[in-house]
This record gives C-alpha cells, sequence and structure tokens, in this order.
C-alpha cells in the first residue's frame, strides 16, 4: 500500500539527529501508487528537495525520482535522478550530477534513506572540530 510507503519516508526524516525540519507532500493516485514533494531543512540550513513518483504493487517501483541537494546559500552539491538524458551511462538511467550539474556519473538508484545519509556523512565530516 502506498500510505505504508508514505509512512516509511515520514520515519526516515524523524530519526535523522540532523534534520531540523520538513515540508513533506503526499498525493495518493491509487492504493498503491503517488507521489512525494518535499524540502528537508538541516541543522546547518542546507536543503534537499526530493520528488518520487512511486508504485507499490509489486514491491517498490520508482518510476521517477529527483533528489537535488544544496548548501544554505543555494549553491548546488549534487542531484540523484532517473530522468534518461544520459544513455551511455552504465547504470542508465540511473545517475548523479556532483559539483557540475553538466556533469553525470552512473549511480545506483538511490533512496530517501541513502541521501540522508549521505548528507550526514557530509556534515559530521565537514563539522569544526571542538576542542
Amino acid at each position: 500500500m502506498i500510505d505504508d510507503y508514505f509512512q516509511t519516508v515520514l520515519v526516515v526524516l524523524q530519526a535523522s539527529p540532523y534534520v531540523k525540519s520538513h515540508n513533506v507532500t503526499f498525493d495518493r493516485r491509487s492504493l498503491t501508487a503517488g507521489t512525494i514533494r518535499g524540502d528537508v531543512y538541516f541543522l546547518d540550513d542546507s536543503l534537499p528537495h526530493f520528488r518520487e513518483f512511486v508504485n507499490t504493487e509489486a514491491g517498490l517501483d520508482r518510476f521517477t525520482y529527483v533528489f537535488h541537494y544544496q548548501q544554505a546559500d543555494g549553491s548546488f552539491v549534487f542531484r540523484y535522478d532517473n530522468t534518461g538524458h544520459y544513455p551511455d551511462l552504465d547504470n542508465f538511467p540511473h545517475h548523479q550530477h556532483v559539483g557540475d550539474e553538466d556533469h553525470a556519473l552512473s549511480s545506483a538508484a538511490p533512496d530517501l534513506a541513502r541521501v540522508i545519509q549521505e548528507i550526514e556523512d557530509r556534515l559530521i565530516s565537514t563539522a569544526p572540530l571542538v576542542s
């Protein structure tokens, strides 16, 4: 059921100690399909925007997704998406843009939990040392 997946998204967001707040909307299209759009505000004011169109009828099928992460000043950090504009990549259409939105690397399809973990790892690695 799509409502179970919607609940999973909320659990992922609520479990992160680095998430300050979030604004997520769910649109149920049927008992097994729906869209999710969200903004997640981290403690350093960095922000991932994300959207997914998913179907849970036979497992989890993510028809489209975008996870776009930027710094508080709006500067681009990375984006995962499955837009079909890099057909030569190994894992087409799944890819990640890093550092430069015009450059793409082959990537496995991430889920929100993986993206949140990647952001948390970045925050931890760039946190100032306390003496």
